[in-house]
């Protein structure tokens, strides 16, 4: 389990790292078709930076609302909450906020800046079908998740993508409709090199966002395993959700990386190939193959 988190978080560096680089290529492309290559890069800079913090404090708002999360109190869903709060004091991080959403789904997801502001949601539909070792395995992914810094990894780089976007589509208006109409060789290359990265960038950094999402699962199911010392909870829950099938009602695209299954159902060979999560029948194999 310490082997995988560890190669888990360095594949994660080294796919943030990508994103960076293709930031800042397209922003110094974009800069030198326009006469100014560092004026490119700084305004991919300040893109990024605007928006990321824009996100990081007002991400976890978002996420709750666009589910139907209501928070509750201890009264109202004891068992709950006694499990959250034990794994946060095993977990040494602070209590999160606990919410209910009301879908017969089974799902879950965490949510928060950072460990101190943290929120833990789960559905009625999860709650109805686990047992307690199941639920507990459930809520020690979201746990890790909330330790592991991933929902804050994993803001940053759905905003990597929006800017990746913008700033592709902002280059490919350039070159289409810019003044610099000059024909010399050096402008031909440029004109080429920024029309390909305008178009296939955006697809890659898609690429990147599901490779970084599905190795930040990969990390939690290892880390909530080694929470618990029993990886078999959270694989048997893993198969009770895959067996429902059904979608969330308020399945949505821009979150649907918090979850700690696909909201949207399994679907198909080809749609999980571009989906936020790994297979589950992968990430029950790992969990079956880990020693306690």
């Amino acid at each position: 389990m310490y082997n995988q988190i560890a190669s888990n978080k360095r594949k994660t560096v080294l796919l943030v790292t990508l994103f960076s680089v293709l930031i800042l290529t397209i922003g110094w492309v974009f800069g030198e078709a326009n006469g100014d290559a560092t004026s490119g890069i700084v305004l991919a800079t300040i893109l990024a930076t605007t928006m990321s913090l824009i996100s990081y404090f007002g991400g976890d708002k978002l996420a709750l609302a666009t589910s139907g999360a209501k928070q509750i109190e201890k009264d109202q869903a004891p068992e709950l909450w006694r499990i959250i709060e034990n794994l946060a004091i095993t977990n040494g991080t602070p209590m999160p906020k606990v919410y209910i959403v009301q879908d017969d789904a089974p799902n879950a997801f965490a949510t928060g800046r950072n460990p101190e502001h943290a929120s833990v949601a789960v559905t009625t539909g999860l709650l109805r079908i686990m047992e307690k070792k199941e639920l507990e395995g459930v809520l020690a992914h979201e746990m890790s998740h909330i330790k592991n810094y991933d929902i804050l990894v994993m803001t940053i780089v759905i905003v990597l993508v929006g800017i990746v976007t913008l700033l592709a589509d902002w280059m490919l208006r350039s070159f289409m409709f810019g003044r610099n109409r000059e024909h010399n060789q050096a402008t031909i290359a440029l004109f080429v090199i920024g029309l390909v990265l305008s178009i296939l960038s955006p697809f890659f950094a898609e690429l990147i966002k599901l490779a970084v999402s599905r190795q930040r699962e990969y990390l939690a199911d290892a880390s909530g395993a080694l929470l618990t010392r029993y990886p078999e909870g959270l694989a048997s829950a893993l198969e009770k959700i895959r067996a429902y099938g059904a979608p969330m009602k308020k399945a949505n695209h821009a979150t649907a990386h918090l979850y700690i299954s696909n909201p949207f159902g399994p679907g198909n060979k080809l749609a999980s190939w571009f989906s936020t999560h790994p297979p589950v029948e992968e990430r029950i194999k790992r969990l079956r193959s880990m020693g306690v």
